[in-house]
Parts: structure tokens; sequence; C-alpha cells
């Protein structure tokens, strides 16, 4: 009780963390010709969400002293660099083609603008807290076969149309205008006059819808046909494999159970076969089981972890360009379990008869952090040789690295203390040998390998559709707010990877293969294996990301979110094997 209150504080102070961004992100007032903020954020290849730039990396020209927003961690992790923008938008008032700047641009900067033409570069600006987006220039290609031919215009009018209700800014869009461009086909010397245009419309909606116009994208109804049809496919799949495998096992644990009945009550010098007959190995401990006790310490806090992200989506934290709100949670939710990850770690690991339990904590510590460390420190290193937004300022890696020395270090440790006193046994029905039984030699198809094949595909082939809007989201630029359906994809996920991993756990020990513990985490786990094999698929048929960083940072991150996974979806699948196990050898007599 005292660990659940000790979570359930934690959620709370998490919620109030993060919503705290939300209530205080843009409920502003404004009267008649009041200034309302306008921050630039960032330029880049539309294709490549990961190699953004500063918005005056490009030579844009500005309307004097450029001044930095100051900014949250997760803005910050998220790549976000907001500054002044060139131009002015106060309240209600509309203006018509104004000059914002001129600048004359050099043979240089037209080769620099024209370079971001010819990758599709896109810019992002907040008015009010409003996403605006646009394109910053054009690729003339009508009836030209040769590129070499082609012509590049950059777009130097930006027409802005905001919507208020009362006094508060409720939307914004912006648009080019096609025929006000600057030539960019040649190296030479050009006059560029940044002009923009505003019109203002009343409109009814009230404030506090005005991000359901980004939340709708979402939910349009052929999206949700699909979304609905995953579901439904994904519970087809559960019920025939659930129905499927408890009727099997029902039937083959009933036969087992009355004929280790019969054998009972015949002579005692009739041999055992089957998983009764491996009942003095069954429950002897794994190899390695300091490492095993540090994933499933691991495995656990990461499943913690995801858990609370629902809750805080599914209460709508995380809507739409909420800037940063994800990643601080991530960052903070981390931190704070690390204490669980200490306490099941070491607990599970002198229940194991362990006893060197400072260095299974301190690789318990390290388990998922250490390549998520040095992933980000070869990524971080690229980012500043592209000199990009996702490279880390030197103060947040400080805040990153007290916060992990402050935060998380100690309470692995108090945890790791709390589960080293905790007194817990090991609840094993039956008493192990001395000595170990061999193992019959097995099928190929009996093997580790091929075992993890079959347990990864079931729970795989149940998310896979979803899957594609998740890459669409996080590795493009599509919105994605259905986190109810997300979390229904979710439970499934969990129910199908526990369920094929009892079943296979009970094949191994009927062909007297007691060395499960280890099996049974890597099957459960594969299907973090098969998500990074779908990430070879999205990079190649469903994407048009290329360049080196941004595919160092999609083959790099994906690699530590699949990892999670698997260190995630094995302790679940552990879990529910070592239950099944527990629970059949209870229903013998075991001598």
């Amino acid at each position: 009780m005292k660990n659940l209150s000790t979570i359930l504080v934690l959620a709370v102070l998490i919620t109030c963390c993060v919503t705290h961004v939300r209530s205080d992100a843009s409920d502003h007032r404004y009267n008649d010709g009041d200034a309302v903020p306008l921050y630039a954020n960032k330029v880049g290849p539309f294709h490549n969400p990961s190699e953004t730039y500063r918005y005056f990396d490009l030579p844009f020209c500005s309307a004097g002293d450029v001044k930095e927003k100051r900014e949250a961690l997760g803005e910050v992790l998220n790549g976000d660099r907001l500054v002044s923008a060139p131009y002015k938008l106060e309240f209600r008032k509309e203006k018509d083609t104004e000059v914002a700047c001129r600048r004359k641009l050099t043979k240089e900067e037209v080769a620099q603008f024209r370079t971001a033409v010819k990758k599709d570069y896109y810019f992002q600006m907040y008015y009010d807290d409003l996403p605006i987006w646009g394109f910053l220039g054009k690729v003339d290609k009508e009836g030209k076969t040769d590129p070499s031919e082609y012509k590049y215009f950059l777009y130097k009018h930006i027409q802005f149309e905001v919507m208020y209700n009362k006094d508060r800014v409720i939307e914004i869009g912006a648009k080019m205008d096609p025929h006000s461009v600057v030539d960019l086909t040649e190296d030479k010397d050009v006059d560029a006059d940044f002009m923009y245009t505003v019109k203002w419309r009343e409109t009814n909606i009230p404030f506090e819808n005005r991000m359901d116009k980004y939340s709708q994208s979402s939910s349009l109804p052929h999206h949700l046909e699909i979304h609905w049809f995953s579901i439904i496919n994904s519970c087809v799949t559960v019920l025939l494999l659930t129905g499927f495998l408890a009727t099997i096992l029902m039937r083959v644990l009933k036969n087992d159970f009355m004929k280790y009945a019969q054998d009972e009550e015949a002579a005692d010098d009739q041999e055992e076969t089957g998983w009764k007959y491996i009942h003095g190995d069954v429950f002897r401990f794994p190899k390695h089981k300091s490492l095993f006790a540090a994933a499933h310490g691991s495995g656990t806090q990461l499943f913690t972890l995801t858990i609370f992200i629902f809750m805080l989506a599914l209460v709508g934290v995380f809507y739409p360009y909420n800037r940063g709100a994800l990643f601080t949670a991530l960052v903070v939710i981390y931190a704070l379990t690390s204490g669980i990850a200490g306490y099941t770690a070491t607990s599970f690991y002198c229940q194991l008869e362990g006893t060197n339990w400072v260095r299974n904590l301190l690789l318990t510590g390290c388990l998922f952090c250490g390549p998520l460390f040095l992933t980000f420190c070869f990524l971080n290193t690229v980012a500043i040789a592209y000199s990009a937004t996702a490279a880390l300022p030197f103060g947040t890696i400080v805040v990153i690295v007290l916060i992990w020395t402050l935060v998380t270090s100690p309470l692995l440790v108090l945890g790791g203390i709390a589960g080293k006193n905790s007194k817990a046994e090991f609840q094993a029905p039956c008493r192990t040998t001395k000595y170990p039984r061999e193992i019959p030699p097995l099928p190929w198809y009996r093997t580790t390998i091929p075992q993890m094949a079959m347990a990864g595909f079931l729970p795989f082939s149940a998310i896979y559709i979803e899957l594609y809007y998740i890459f669409a989201s996080v590795w493009g630029h599509r919105i994605y707010t259905i986190y109810s359906i997300l979390f229904i994809v979710f439970i499934i996920l969990l129910i199908v990877t526990a369920f094929i991993t009892v079943a296979l756990t009970y094949f191994q020990l009927a062909a007297e293969d007691h060395e499960w513990w280890w099996r049974s985490f890597l099957c459960g786990g594969s299907t973090g294996l098969f998500i990074y094999g779908y990430c070879l698929y999205y990079y190649y048929a469903r994407s048009d990301m290329s360049g080196f960083m941004q595919t160092s940072f999609f083959f790099g991150y994906m690699a530590c979110i699949c990892y999670g996974f698997f260190l995630m979806l094995g302790t679940v699948g552990f879990r529910a094997a070592l239950l099944f196990v527990r629970h059949i050898y209870k229903s013998i007599k075991c001598e």
C-alpha cells in the first residue's frame, strides 16, 4: 500500500507539472492594436523531420533585434528554437502588402536559398501558440525534362488570415503568394522585399476549442474506419488465439493432471514423462541471474512509464502542438520511476539467492540508460556537425545530468535498499534437485530463435496497422490524437504477448526442457525486434527520408525505442509464464 500511494502521488505530481504548461501556454486576452507574439521556430527539409535548423540560419532579413524566447526542457529536446519573427501582427489590425524588411541577397545567399527550395524546405512559426506552416519557395518544372533547366523561386509575400472571438485569437492560416517571388535560378545578387498581408475575421468558435482543428485531423471518418478495422482485426486475432490456446491447454493439462493422478495411484516405480518429469529442475534459477533481474527491473520501470504516459494522454495533456510536453513527461516520469526499477530488480535478485546486490543495482541503472546515452552522444555529435536544432545546448545537457544525478540515481539506490530489505522469498511449489537433468535433443523449431520468431509475429500482427500512424506522426507531420484507440491496441498487445509466451513455455516444458526463464523473456520481448524490422520497411517503402543525419536519427533512436519494448514486453512475457508455471506445479504433488 505504501508503494501504491507513492506511485499515485508521483502521478499527481507529473500531471500537475505537465498540465501547468498547458494551462499557462496561451490564455491571452488582447485589446485592439495590442502586439500579439509571433515567433519563428525552425526551417528544414519537409521529408526529414529530424533535420531542422534555426529560422535565421537562412539569410532572412529581420525587422530589428532578434529576441530568443525562453524555452522549457521539453521544447529544447523537441528541437524548438523560437525567436521573434520579422512580421508584426497586432490584434485586429489589418495590413495590405506591407514591407517587413528589405535585403540584398548575395550570390552565396541566393545559392543557399536555392538549395533550400530544391530540398522542399518548410518554415514553422507560432502566433499566440498557434502553429503556422509554409514552404519557402517552388520549383518550376513545367515543360522541362532536364533538371538543369528547372527554375527556382523564393516566396516573398506571405498572407495571414487570423480569426478571433471577442478578445482572443482562435485560428490563423498562412498562404504564400505564388505571383510574388524572387528568381533564384542564377547565381547573381538580387533585391528581395519581404512583404506580408494580414486579414482578420470574426468567428464563434470558443477559445477552449481552438485546438480541435488539429485534433480532428486524425479523427476524420476514413481514418477512424482504418483504426477501428485495426482494432477489430486485433480483437479477432486475440479471441481466436485465446480460444484456441485455452482449449488446447485446458484439454492437455486436464489429461496431464488425470494421468499424473493415476500414476500416483499406480506403482511408484513407473517412469514419469512430460512436464512433471522435470519438476525438480523447473524452478532452478537461471544463468546470469544478475542480468536477468536487471532486465526484469528495467522492464517493469518502462511498463510503469508507459502506463503513466497513457494516463496523461487520455486526460488530454498531449494536445497537438503542446510543444515539448511529451518529452518533458518522459524525462520526469522516467526519473521518478527509477525507484521501481531498483526495488524490483534487487528484490528479485535477492529472491534468486544473489549476493552482490550493489553490482546488480548498477547494472539495472545502466541496462537501458547506457545504450540510450551512447546513442545520444553519437547522434548529438552528428547534429552539432550539421548545426541542426536537434543538437542539445550545453546547458540542457547539464540539466539532464543533474536530473540523473540528483533524482534518478538516489531513487534507484533507495529502491534497491528497500528491495534488499524486503526479505521476500521465491515461492516455488516444488523443491529443486541438487543436480540438473540433461535436456533431451530438441528439433530445430523448438530452439530459441524459431520460438522467438513465432512469439513475436502474433503480437506484431495485432499492432502493425496502428504502427504506421504512429510512425507518420513521430517521423512525419501527421497529427495523432486518438490515444483511446492506441491504449486499446496496447492492452491487446499485452494480452497476446502474455498468452503466446505461456503457450510456448508449456510446449517447452512438455518437451522436458526446463530452461524456460530466459526463453520466456526473449520470446515476450521479440516483438521489439519485429518493430525494428518494420522500421526498415517504413524507411525504404513508406517515407522519403534521406541523408546521413536523418537516417542515423531514425535508426538510432528507433533502436533505443525497440530495445525498450523488448525489455518491457519481455518482462510481461516472463511474469505471465511464471504465474502459469507456478499454477500447474501447484496442482500436482511434487515429490
